[in-house]
């Protein structure tokens, strides 16, 4: 008699997609790699050194918080939420201070939830906010980009010790040692100074700010790569500019000496890198079609609100932790009604 074939049951999905996991958080990280090697070229060693020590410390916590479900070093999340993290900090922030950040992030953002998928908040964020609430002064000093010898001398605060001050000697030359701590960002410029700063220059990258907010340009080139292999939803950045575009435009048109335009909005500070990388974070953004328009628009919203009214310069990291926030709630509200289903009278 012959022996009747075995049949397997599995559950749905029954037809896999050609990309897994692994495959999308690999292209990330390629498509991060630009906007961190030209962070390097801007800032020269200190910029180098803070992202080796930054991606090593999330990496090194992913592995030991992470111990019990074995080695997940290898699934890209640690890498990705590390280059990120440093392209959101100061390119002379103090290394101790980044290995904190680092810690934080994935220990706050991502393990304290369960791991890689579980996590409500984008983890690169958390850690940000943290070193923010924890070093608000070492957070907020910036460096002038392209400054001479940035590839043969560290930026005084680099190598600082844990709870010293930065010292001011050695090569660095005092004017930049001086320009470095006046918190000198187009925003800051502009919020406190009424100066404007060119477009091109955001564009370029020939601004101070974070390691990762000073050319637009790469962002977006960077940012579409993804969106046209169809690794993030192009939805979610397109509704945060466009938020962005139309807060600024209403602001500017009651006050336009007040209040900068819109693209002054859009390719300042971190706004470009928060919505292509920050705010698609598969995990912490909706999944209806309206919820991610609503998600993104209310991020945009919320940046040009804290920027313009709030005490601090910047407020992409603080909209998009909050846009994480309500995720749950947009998607209940924006879920599409079941075919057939009838409200209860």
């Amino acid at each position: 008699m012959a022996k009747k074939p075995a049949i397997e049951l599995r559950t749905t999905p029954h037809i896999h997609a050609p990309q897994d996991v692994i495959m999308i958080m690999r292209n990330v990280v390629y498509a991060s790699l630009p906007m961190a090697a030209w962070a390097v070229w801007q800032y020269g060693l200190s910029a180098l050194m803070l992202l080796l020590v930054v991606v090593a410390s999330c990496m090194l916590s992913e592995r030991v918080l992470n111990a019990k479900q074995g080695n997940t070093l290898g699934d890209w999340s640690a890498a990705i939420t590390g280059i990120l993290l440093f392209l959101t900090l100061p390119p002379g922030f103090p290394l101790w201070m980044g290995v904190i950040a680092g810690f934080s992030a994935i220990g706050l953002g991502k393990a304290l939830f369960g791991g890689l998928g579980m996590n409500v908040f984008n983890p690169a964020l958390v850690g940000r906010a943290f070193v923010q609430a924890a070093f608000p002064v070492a957070i907020t000093s910036w460096t002038p980009a392209f400054f001479d010898g940035r590839f043969t001398t560290l930026i005084p605060s680099t190598l600082t010790a844990p709870f010293m001050i930065p010292p001011e000697t050695g090569e660095w030359n005092m004017q930049v040692a001086v320009d470095a701590f006046t918190g000198a960002t187009p925003l800051g410029l502009q919020k406190f100074d009424a100066v404007s700063t060119p477009v091109l220059d955001l564009l370029t990258g020939m601004t101070a700010g974070s390691a990762g907010e000073s050319a637009a340009l790469i962002i977006l080139v960077c940012g579409l790569y993804l969106a046209f292999r169809g690794m993030l939803d192009w939805r979610i950045p397109v509704a945060v500019m466009a938020g962005t575009a139309i807060t600024a435009a209403v602001f500017h048109f009651i006050d336009p000496v007040a209040y900068p335009d819109a693209m002054f909005m859009l390719f300042s500070g971190g706004l470009m890198l928060g919505a292509w990388f920050m705010a698609s974070d598969m995990v912490g953004s909706p999944v209806t079609p309206a919820g991610v328009i609503i998600y993104g628009l209310l991020i945009g919203f919320v940046t040009v609100i804290i920027r313009l009214f709030g005490g601090l310069t910047e407020g992409v990291m603080y909209a998009i932790l909050l846009g994480n926030a309500v995720t749950p709630l947009i998607d209940q509200v924006t879920q599409p009604r079941v075919f057939g289903h009838r409200k209860s009278s």
